[in-house]
């Protein structure tokens, strides 16, 4: 009796952290010698809890045992009236007890309310699942990361399959998980199976942990080496040759080596170009699930971004319209980011509208219809140039994607810039969409969600 007792309440005031402690440790999110501590800890403060709490139970048992064997010793001693058992120490007895179990209780009240606090702090999601595989509990960041969403989540076919498979076998089981909103993320999932069950019924610890960056790092390693390689290649090779030049037939020869040191220099910027093409997407890419946080007022920076290309569009005639409307609303947006997508837009315009052009760039309030129906700004950047084929445009935002290859290497394109604007502007949870004509130029427009709208 006393064992099992002492086993259930062991079981209700230890396992929720213990589990989650247990969990951290299966799942790499802590430190193994440091989560083995917090769990020994745990234990032990259970332990002593619980044998604290069953000797105060027994102490009462004995002292009303006790009582009810003097009372039946004096019934079988007498054959008059029986006595009362001793009613002022039973009263005494059972106050100190009340007063004890209400500090034990409000022990346990503590470091249950503790527990839930560690668990909303976790930095990943975490759900308890009851029996029926419905969701007990969530935690803050499942909350966030899900909100509404939880139980679409939960039908994932291969969360499914692990959830399952750990409850018919009473085994942790983990599932790699592709969800889709509201980005593409990957996402590794750990179900740990309660035994007992938790004291609110939870069957089963379910912690979601994002594992987005380290796939993205796989595979632009993978990208990096097949692309970067081919693209660096033909400055390589150029720079190589040109060497050879000036230390053979050029040596002596000063025209020659003054012309071939620019094509050199000109190659080199080229290559710089790239790699801080890449090195900036790189960047975005392994920020693009975490939505920045910043106030951007849209048209100061648009404003400014079309102050700076003034040098370069007198250099080539073209005319920059710049329309800004009153009153534009803030946006949640990285400034820096926010700027390198003007940029981007802007010198495509000048470069490819061709000299003499026409650019124009307009910030707007979103109207219902083509854009999202809740608040927005959009900012379109058009040009007056010969316009892409209808057949180009899905594939513009592909990295190093180019309509004219020549075109775009002479005019010092990386093949990068609007696979920068697409990645910028899905970090933002906005939408870029591209119209463009044969002959009649293209607009590339920028929507973005309004502060408090997200």
């Amino acid at each position: 009796m006393r064992s099992g007792l002492l086993l259930g309440t062991f079981a209700a005031i230890s396992a929720v952290p213990a589990s989650v402690l247990l969990l951290l440790i299966v799942t790499g999110e802590a430190s193994a010698g440091f989560a083995l501590l917090g769990l020994a800890a745990v234990l032990i403060a259970g332990a002593a809890l619980s044998l604290v709490w069953v000797w105060d139970i027994e102490r009462l048992t004995g002292t009303l045992r006790h009582a009810v064997m003097e009372n039946s010793e004096a019934l079988a001693q007498s054959a008059g009236a029986p006595r009362l058992p001793p009613v002022e120490r039973i009263t005494r007895a059972i106050e100190r007890l009340a007063r004890t179990l209400a500090a034990r209780a409000a022990q346990v009240e503590h470091l249950l309310h503790a527990t839930e606090t560690i668990v909303d702090r976790l930095p990943d999601p975490l759900l308890v699942l009851g029996p029926d595989r419905a969701v007990r509990r969530a935690n803050k960041a499942a909350r966030a990361d899900f909100g509404g969403e939880i139980a679409a989540v939960l039908r994932n076919p291969a969360l499914r399959t692990a959830i399952d498979r750990a409850f018919a076998n009473g085994t942790s089981e983990t599932a790699d998980l592709t969800l889709r909103v509201p980005v593409p993320r990957e996402v590794r999932a750990s179900v740990l199976l309660m035994d007992p069950p938790l004291a609110d019924g939870g069957r089963a610890i379910l912690v979601l942990s994002d594992r987005t960056r380290e796939r993205m790092v796989e595979r632009m390693r993978a990208d990096f080496v097949a692309n970067a390689s081919h693209e660096l290649r033909t400055p390589l090779a150029s720079l190589i040759g040109f060497i050879d030049t000036l230390r053979g037939p050029a040596a002596d020869d000063f025209p020659a080596q003054q012309r071939f040191l620019g094509i050199m220099a000109e190659q080199a910027e080229r290559m710089n170009r790239l790699i801080d093409d890449l090195l900036s997407l790189s960047r975005i890419e392994l920020t693009e699930h975490q939505p920045p946080s910043e106030r951007v007022d849209v048209a100061d920076v648009t404003r400014r971004i079309a102050a700076a290309f003034e040098p370069r569009v007198l250099a080539r005639e073209v005319h920059l319209d710049l329309e800004l409307a009153e009153g534009l609303p803030p946006v949640l947006a990285d400034e820096d980011q926010l700027e390198q997508v003007l940029q981007n837009l802007i010198d495509n315009a000048v470069k490819y509208g061709g000299a003499g052009g026409r650019v124009r760039v307009v910030a707007t309030l979103a109207q219902p219809g083509r854009w999202p129906s809740r608040p927005g700004v959009v900012i379109a950047v058009s040009d007056t140039g010969p316009g892409i084929a209808k057949a180009h445009v899905p594939r513009l935002t592909e990295r190093f994607y180019r309509v004219d290859k020549g075109r775009s290497r002479t005019a010092g394109g990386t093949g990068l810039g609007l696979a920068i604007v697409k990645h910028i502007v899905n970090r933002h949870r906005g939408q870029l969409v591209i119209d463009s004509e044969e002959g009649r130029g293209s607009t590339f427009s920028v929507w973005l969600p309004a502060v408090g709208e997200r």
